[in-house]
């Protein structure tokens, strides 16, 4: 074949699309639909969440994002006779994510009447599995994070891992027209059809890196809207399906510098893209041809691996502060909330305990770091409490509010209060706390090992 075309709705399946962007996309005639379902951005909470446990609520408000996304995409894609292929199936992409996943699946095919096969990827990982890899010397830091210890792996809630292209190219190869897989490395969906029909691999990666994230490397970008890709033997092109945006030389060569710490290297399991030699061309006014992109295959194959512990529970309390004196004083304020919380508690252990004042118009955001000087005349400041339980939690962070409520300070003119609190209840319970304690590579011959396939039909 001359080209194959990969049609991207939106850069994470929940973020919405238009209707009008697929069915454009659509009258491209794609050879597949691929869509990433998830990510890590929203940090360690997702991947740790409990079936029945805290994060319900926000487990099924994803699952109706879910299903009002994917059953435009699955007609689509039934009608149109081409694959649609998910990866890291409900955002953290563990059997209990991939669960839900399928039955927003199923539901909508039991609905519209849709018959197609069906292949499933599992990414979750056995932790006998990454203790055994930890003692045979296979498992490594991925950046600035300790070394995994079998008892930091005892603590996780659950761990997954980022599958590579591989068991996507063995799901459609097996005939799927459907495949709904765990935690994937985001291109990997995006390239698995274009490398099973044997196209330049450093080229279908770089294109699937930029169509995972939808719209974005347009301008205006927007990850909830939809990119075509045309993947040819010596370049690719990028078009928005959305007219009132284009692709330029500037947004995708700007976008080839996403989420990577070499700007020349596009890391993933295997192997990893070589930018140095990238061309952008501007093909018409909407379109961009790349071309250049060359694959490295990598000395030995390495996974990425997450799991994450729970440490506690939250609570919050958000306060507005208008006075120009309050803002002046907002460090005392909190020193003495620090020096009052001490007195009043003084069994709290610091390592279980923890107390947070994030000040939003004043370095809230950067902290240290940040190189403005200027003098706000609003602030909000959100004090937040992680601790063993949600009644400790609750309870200091109370204490610490109503103190800094009423303190005095040097030029205080209203004693009526420090703070305006936009929410009653005053102190906000969040739920249970998860941090990263896996977030490291696995040495593993077998790109297929931890990635079992179900075929089903249905």
């Amino acid at each position: 074949m001359d080209e194959v075309r990969v049609l991207s709705p939106t850069a994470i399946l929940g973020y919405g699309y238009p209707a009008e962007s697929l069915e454009e996309g659509m009258s491209r005639k794609p050879d597949v639909i691929a869509v990433d379902g998830g990510s890590t951005d929203g940090g360690p909470y997702y991947l740790g969440i409990e079936p029945g446990g805290g994060g319900g609520g926000q487990a099924s408000a994803f699952l109706e994002f879910l299903a009002r996304d994917m059953g435009p995409l699955l007609e689509a894609a039934v009608r149109a006779d081409v694959p649609l292929v998910v990866g890291s199936a409900g955002f953290a992409g563990a059997d209990l994510h991939l669960m839900g996943a399928l039955s927003v699946l199923y539901r909508h095919a039991a609905e519209k009447k849709l018959n197609f096969k069906l292949a499933t990827i599992h990414a979750e990982v056995d932790k006998e599995y990454v203790k055994k890899k930890i003692r045979a010397g296979q498992v490594e830091p991925l950046g600035p994070v300790p070394e995994l210890t079998e008892a930091e792996v005892d603590k996780t809630t659950r761990i997954v891992a980022q599958m590579g292209v591989e068991p996507f190219v063995r799901a459609l190869e097996g005939g799927a027209q459907v495949v709904i897989a765990g935690r994937a490395n985001d291109p990997s969906m995006f390239s698995a059809l274009p490398l099973m029909r044997g196209f330049d691999q450093g080229l279908a990666m770089h294109m699937a890196k930029i169509l995972e994230c939808g719209a974005i490397a347009a301008s205006p970008g927007s990850g909830s809207d939809a990119m075509l890709g045309t993947l040819r033997n010596d370049h690719f092109l990028l078009e928005p399906m959305a007219k009132e945006r284009r692709c330029t030389t500037l947004s995708v060569a700007a976008h080839s510098l996403y989420e990577k710490s070499d700007p020349t290297k596009l890391f993933g399991p295997g192997g990893w893209v070589d930018l140095s030699d990238v061309r952008f061309e501007q093909s018409d006014e909407r379109t961009v041809k790349v071309s250049g992109s060359r694959y490295e295959k990598a000395p030995k194959y390495e996974l990425k691996i997450e799991g994450s512990k729970k440490i506690g529970y939250r609570t919050i309390a958000v306060c507005g502060i208008r006075d120009p004196a309050a803002i002046a004083h907002v460090d005392e304020l909190i020193a003495s909330a620090r020096e009052a919380v001490a007195r009043q508690y003084p069994d709290l252990d610091p390592e279980t305990h923890r107390l947070f004042f994030h000040v939003y118009g004043r370095n809230g955001v950067m902290g240290a770091l940040e190189p403005s000087t200027h003098v706000p005349h609003e602030i909000c400041l959100l004090l937040e409490v992680v601790a063993p339980n949600e009644g400790i939690a609750t309870t200091v962070c109370g204490f610490a509010r109503s103190l800094i409520l009423h303190h005095g300070f040097d030029g205080r003119i209203s004693t009526a209060g420090n703070i305006a609190a936009p929410f009653s209840p005053l102190d906000i319970p969040a739920g249970p706390v998860f941090e990263f304690n896996v977030y490291h590579l696995v040495a593993e011959e077998d790109p297929h090992a931890l990635f079992p396939i179900d075929f089903a039909d249905v």
